[in-house]
């Protein structure tokens, strides 16, 4: 339904727990009229951090599985949706569905790579299961162009966030950090910070067989290590200029086992001082990057970190931490609300990406579309 300005985003990031799914109205600015969370199952769950570690081996028939077991669950995800708002598959333009990043190299992290990115989540089965035109594969076409593939959202902060003569920080706290900065101009960038909620979660997995740390009170027992610390921000991502961007593939336990290895810190401490990383690779760019801002909004999962969001503000006492609700949009669906965003740019062959932010040599329409 092209003349329709509802749109519906599916999102599922470096977390790998399930499926974020949002009903937006594109009829004046933006506005979420729906959300839902559809969990990955466990042998899901599970395989997808098989499959993803760097090391490991893909079986091709794995793979084959996981991409339409993924279009199943993003499939659900928008049908349950749909249902609970109230409204019908026919009133929805499209779906923009981000899939899930199972390697995302935009650099040659080894010799011999040639730079890519992959998302599983098949959007035929999608717009099969819907009956809904579904718009997918939106981080090739950048990087085709000479762009990292992400991050993708800022053109959307921009466009939903952005006031005009006001310096504006979006800071997106998912498994990785990135950041967005929107000058008073309206001119804007933003890049990967790093380990967002990654670290924390996989070693809260390995440590204390938890799925996360609910609301950091693990690391809130533990004791910043300075050693570790020190030794974790010395990595040349940090320093790399912009633009650049990262997940797990580089920011996982081997990397952290690596730093480890000749130091004595127990499993809370460890967790504490990746809570405590996030908070100052966070604090850093901001100070570096929007020295003038006075407030940094938030979103994704980090948020519900108290841990993580004190200790931001401890190493930003001159900045106001809040989060997106404070401008109009739930914080755990922000993303999901960027890929409906984009798929409205798709359909009406405007460019979703932003050059500026991820070294594309030109502005390009994002993504291929699955008409119903």
């Amino acid at each position: 339904m092209l003349n329709s300005t509802l749109y519906i985003g599916l999102m599922s990031g470096t977390s790998m727990d399930g499926v974020d799914a949002a009903l937006v109205d594109f009829s004046d600015r933006c506005k979420i009229l729906s959300t839902t969370f559809v969990a990955y199952p466990a042998n899901i769950r599970n395989s997808l951090h098989e499959l993803v570690q760097p090391d490991g081996l893909c079986v091709l028939d794995d793979l084959g599985n996981l991409d339409q077991w993924l279009g199943h669950l993003f499939g659900q995800a928008a049908v349950e949706l749909i249902e609970q708002s109230g409204h019908s598959a026919n009133q929805i333009a499209a779906i923009g569905s981000h899939g899930q990043t199972i390697r995302h190299r935009p650099s040659n992290y080894s010799s011999g790579h040639i730079p890519y990115t992959m998302q599983i989540g098949d959007p035929n089965v999608i717009a099969e299961t819907t009956g809904i035109t579904t718009v997918a594969d939106f981080r090739r076409r950048d990087m085709a162009a000479g762009g990292q593939g992400a991050p993708l959202v800022p053109g959307f902060h921009a466009a939903v966030f952005g006031v005009a003569g006001e310096d504006r920080v979006i800071i997106n706290i998912g498994g990785i950090a990135n950041i967005t900065v929107i000058n008073a101009d309206e001119s804007i960038y933003g890049f990967d910070i790093g380990p967002g909620n990654c670290l924390m979660d996989r070693w809260t997995q390995q440590s204390f067989k938890l799925p996360y740390d609910t609301d950091g009170q693990l690391a809130a027992e533990g004791t910043i290590s300075s050693e570790l610390l020190q030794c974790l921000l010395e990595d040349p991502y940090f320093n790399q200029p912009h633009p650049k961007s990262t997940g797990p593939e580089y920011f996982n336990l081997n990397w952290l086992g690596e730093h480890l290895m000749e130091l004595n810190v127990s499993q809370t401490d460890v967790l504490r001082t990746l809570n405590q990383l996030t908070a100052v690779t966070i604090a850093d760019v901001i100070k570096h990057h929007s020295p003038n801002s006075s407030i940094a909004f938030c979103c994704g999962g980090g948020v519900h970190n108290s841990t993580l969001m004190n200790a931001i503000k401890s190493e930003l006492p001159d900045v106001n931490i809040d989060t997106t609700a404070k401008i109009g949009i739930d914080p755990d669906f922000v993303e999901a609300a960027a890929f409906a965003w984009l798929a409205k740019q798709t359909l009406a062959k405007k460019p979703g990406n932003t050059p500026q932010v991820t070294g594309a040599g030109k502005t390009v329409i994002l993504g291929g579309v699955y008409f119903s």
